[in-house]
């Protein structure tokens, strides 16, 4: 596991709006309030009646890669429906930050309209990816992850030269700043690494990481061009996240 405190780099670009990005977030938290998955809304129950709901409520809007691939035209609907629904507070959290830290210049680079079908279409295939090599898993697979691993992939091409605060374990959690292109290859490593886990409970796996990370990238690359990167600034305000 590392924990990592990311920087939004652009003082310039910081005063950019960002509507798609924000938005989603805002949509993503509202969803994950009113469902099961708080434990905040009545209606879904206490105890093993809020757990059946939850269990539920999964397996209706996450990736079933069992029922996907069923022949039911509703499942075809999951890999994007799953994207706005999270399993824990922690899942919502951990993804959202990431999101505000990294969509909203990625979002001002490719401007809005595109940005929105990029987060969707990435994150769509993401999931879908992992569904088709683990076409036999039963489990729901929930979350943003796929789509913002996506968002990741763009910002390492188009600023790979942004600053990005970092606190690693195995250096004491010292707070050291290094480029994009060295924070965030190291993370698709540890998702690499991590492929290969079983997961339990709802939530999006690392393959899909790895799927959308490497979308992301690829179609930064064809879509913009080495001519189009922009470089970052040096100072930048800083969120924290632990994925």
């Amino acid at each position: 596991m590392i924990s990592n405190a990311m920087t939004a780099v652009g003082r310039a670009m910081r005063s950019q709006s960002a509507p798609v990005t924000y938005g989603l977030i805002a949509l993503c938290c509202l969803i994950f309030v009113i469902g099961p998955a708080a434990g905040l809304n009545p209606a879904y129950g206490t105890g093993d009646e809020l757990l059946v709901a939850q269990q539920a409520y999964f397996r209706r809007w996450g990736v079933v890669p069992t029922e996907l691939f069923g022949g039911a035209p509703r499942e075809a609907l999951t890999p994007a429906t799953a994207l706005f629904i999270h399993g824990s507070w922690l899942h919502l959290l951990g993804n959202m930050l990431f999101f505000y830290v990294f969509g909203a210049m990625t979002e001002e680079r490719m401007g809005h309209v595109q940005f929105a079908f990029f987060y969707v279409g990435c994150g769509y295939l993401a999931l879908l990816g992992y569904a088709v090599a683990n076409a036999a898993s039963p489990q729901s697979l929930v979350g943003a992850s796929g789509a913002i691993s996506a968002v990741l992939g763009a910002f390492l091409y188009l600023f790979p030269k942004a600053r990005v605060t970092s606190l690693f374990p195995f250096l004491f959690f010292l707070p050291l700043r290094f480029p994009a292109w060295v924070v965030l290859p190291f993370w698709v490593t540890l998702q690499w690494l991590a492929a290969g886990r079983d997961t339990s409970g709802p939530g999006v796996a690392y393959l899909a990481h790895l799927v959308g990370f490497s979308l992301g990238f690829v179609y930064a690359w064809v879509r913009f061009g080495r001519a189009t990167r922009v470089k970052a600034p040096a100072t930048a305000p800083e969120g924290e996240n632990q994925p």
